[in-house]
Parts: structure tokens; sequence; C-alpha cells
């Protein structure tokens, strides 16, 4: 089958069973649901000049070093007319989130890290249905997951994936928040779908639930105090007002999403990728910082948690210990590790033996 007729009509009938074929393929290559949307994100772009003028982004410098090719799809990809967005889901089968959190001997890493790296994922099957469409019509594509300028909740949200959640995030009734996205963007005029209505109402559950309260207003979310900001994306010290906020939490939080009442209804992923790896949904803190730079290098390649280094990793650790429950052995790993460590994560390691009072004597803040 072909799509290119000099008759509107029959190109515009082939468009729409190509649509139809291209959500029954993304369903088989481990895709929830697939929809397509157009590229006009006006509305979009607006809020996010706003966010970024408001300093929101930190130190996420990539936010806006694009211009408008991040709100502006064809400027980023030259003939681009739909972008094909997908969802993923991937919470997987683990020692409860609650449980986790609530003993502060244990790491809590947010559950989408605990696998595989989503990109890898998610980059390998979308580039099968790109190509499982261009053995049907040659089209002009590129594919994305969170690697590129890409306003992907907009986007998914135009195409009636969910709709953008007071936390930021992308919301669906029947799966909840739980899921990656990814996009196609492709020269081919298929035919758009809509989007879906906000059910949100008056709950203000995520807003309530952060630690840090960094949700700062309705679908605004303030970076600067975001867990996840602090623990993947800044790499200079955590401000200190923050440190006892972050409790356990050594890579992302996952708060605002565990007490949205539509994660009721999200399921676990049948994706193995993302089935958590080296016991990191149990994993004690003390245990986790007497990992060597070697361990870290070894076990974490393939997680998306290998892009923050092993300096950035033992300080987030390092910020739990010192919200943990003084034991010996807590003591004893922060003291091992201060002799060689690097200053950014010295002086974390001091930070976490005054809270216990047992900082040396001759090492000051």
């Amino acid at each position: 089958m072909g799509v290119r007729h000099d008759n509107p009509s029959e190109e515009q009938d082939d468009l729409t069973s190509l649509a139809a074929q291209i959500k029954d393929w993304a369903q088989a290559l481990g895709f929830d649901e697939a929809r397509i949307a157009g590229i006009d994100l006006a509305h979009a772009e607006s809020g996010l000049e706003n966010w970024l003028a408001a300093g929101c982004h930190g130190q996420m410098d990539y936010m806006y070093k694009h211009g408008t090719k991040r709100s502006r799809p064809a400027e980023l990809v030259p003939g681009t007319q739909r972008v094909i967005s997908v969802r993923m889901p991937y919470w997987p089968e683990a020692k409860p989130a609650n449980e986790v959190l609530a003993d502060p001997a244990l790491a809590y890493v947010s559950r989408y890290a605990l696998g595989r790296d989503y990109h890898k994922v998610l980059r390998g099957r979308l580039q099968k249905l790109a190509d499982r469409i261009g053995e049907v019509v040659p089209h002009g594509y590129r594919v994305f997951v969170d690697s590129a300028p890409v306003m992907e909740v907009a986007l998914a949200d135009k195409a009636g994936l969910g709709w953008r959640g007071k936390h930021s995030l992308l919301l669906s009734r029947r799966a909840g928040s739980f899921f990656f996205l990814g996009e196609i963007y492709t020269d081919l005029p298929l035919p758009v779908d809509p989007p879906v209505d906000a059910h949100c109402g008056s709950c203000s559950a995520c807003i309530s639930a952060c630690p840090t309260g960094a949700i700062v207003a309705p679908y605004q979310v303030d970076a600067r105090r975001c867990i996840s900001y602090l623990t993947i994306e800044l790499k200079e010290a955590i401000p200190l007002e923050f440190r006892p906020l972050i409790g356990n939490r050594i890579y992302g939080c996952d708060d605002c999403q565990i007490v949205c009442p539509w994660n009721r209804f999200a399921g676990l992923s049948s994706e193995a990728e993302f089935a958590p790896r080296h016991g990191l949904d149990h994993a004690k803190l003390v245990e986790l910082f007497h990992w060597t730079e070697r361990d870290f290098l070894e076990r974490m390649a393939g997680s998306p948690i290998y892009r923050i280094g092993y300096e950035r990793w033992s300080r987030n650790i390092a910020i739990a210990l010192g919200n943990a429950p003084l034991e010996s052995e807590v003591r004893q790993a922060l003291e091992d590790r201060l002799g060689g460590a690097s200053p950014l994560l010295a002086e974390h390691i001091k930070w976490a033996l005054q809270q216990h009072d047992a900082l040396p004597t001759d090492a000051a803040v």
C-alpha cells in the first residue's frame, strides 16, 4: 500500500489506514498506546518562556540553548508535519516504594531507574516502528526519547495520550503517570488525534506531598527545589536547606506520583528490561556507600544512573546517611570515605557526620 496519490481522497483514506496500523504496530512493539499530534505548540511555548524567565530551570541550560526548536518541531527537523507520540509503562515488580521510603536505612531510587536505561529501550523500539512505517511508504523522520529539545509532555497532551497533571507530568485515566514517552517526528500528513479532557479537578495531593515544595503552583515546578533535579541534574553542592528534606532518596523522587489517585490504575510493566538490577529496589545505604568507583561503573553500566557519575552518586548517599539513624556502621562508612574524598564529597560527608554529632574534631564543614 502507498499513501502518495494524485487523488486527495484516496491519499487521505490511505493515511487514515496507515495511522491505524501504526497504533497496532506500536502495541506489538511493547508500547501501551500510540497517538498522533500536530506540531502547533504555541500555547506550550509561552509557558516554557515564562518558566525559563523565572529561572525555574536551574542549571539545565539545555532547556533554552536551542531557542524555539524545542517548541517548534519543524525547526528542529525540517519537513516535520506530525509527531507520533508513544507511551510505555515502567513501574517494575519491586519492593514497595512506600516501604523503602519508610526505612531510612534503605536507599530510595526512583522506580524508573531501577532497570536498564529507558533511552536505549525506547529508542530501539521507536526505530523499529519508524522502519515498519517506511516499508509501507518512504518518509522523512527522526526518533526521540528525552534526548533532544522536544516538548514530549506537550506533544503527548496534544495527541491525547493523557493530560498534563498539576505535578507537570502526563496523566492518563487508564495508566496513571508511571510511563515513559517517546516520539517520531515524521513528514507524513497523518490524521491527528484529539486531546483528552483533564481530570485533576480540585485534587492537590501531589502539591502537598512534595517534600521540598517544588510544585510552587498547579502545573508549575521549580526545578531548583525538586529532589530529582537536586540528585540528578545539579552538579554542585546540594543546598543545605534541602538536605534534611531529601531523606533517603538518592536518585530521583516519586512522591508526587505515588500519592496521585490516578496511579491506582497504573499496572506493573511487563518489560523485562525495567526489572530492578543489583538489588537497587531494597539496597542498604551503607552497602551502596561502600561501592568503589569501579563497582559503580561496572554495575551502573546500561543504567540511567550511570550518567551522574560516581562522585554525585556518593554525594547523594552521604546526604541520605546524614538523615539515617546513627549506627556504628553509618558513622564508620562516612569516616572511611572522608580521607580520600573530593572536596565536593568531603563537604557532604562532613555535613552527614555533623547531623549525628559525629564530626571528627579536625574536620570542619
